[in-house]
């Protein structure tokens, strides 16, 4: 089954927080064991795993990634969002997540966020459950 999720960002750069949707969406649809691949398909945005307790993290990563790669450098790209496609590079546009016993099995720390490049947009997120 192929679910599609709405994401809206609300900054240029934004790390949403997505791990309670991506449960949500395993416990709705009754998928009790097995693989979750998600897929990001935009070319300025992009899907990680990071800390989820220290808001912090997530702004410490947005300031470091706006510092090394800002968005008035002097790239040809004509649309101004050639630092999102090379932030987004270095993002994953997949994850795939073990799921036991209709639980995402992560560390302690660890959420699943949702990284915008170039909003704010409204984007999709694609989800697809293998049972096994």
């Amino acid at each position: 089954m192929l679910i599609k999720l709405s994401i809206e960002s609300k900054k240029r750069n934004d790390f949403i927080e997505i791990t309670e949707i991506i449960q949500n969406l395993i416990k709705e649809n009754n998928f009790n064991s097995g693989i979750i691949t998600l897929f990001v398909p935009h070319t300025t945005a992009g899907i990680t795993i990071n800390e989820n307790a220290d808001p912090d993290v997530k702004k410490d990563m947005i300031n470091f990634f706006n510092e090394f790669i800002p968005k008035d450098y002097n790239f040809s790209h004509i649309e101004g969002n050639s630092d999102g496609h090379i932030k987004s590079t270095l993002f994953n546009h997949s994850l795939s997540l073990i799921v036991e016993n209709k639980e995402i099995i992560l560390g302690t720390w660890q959420g699943i966020y949702f990284c915008e490049f170039d909003g704010p947009r409204n984007r999709k997120v694609y989800a697809k459950f293998i049972e096994g």
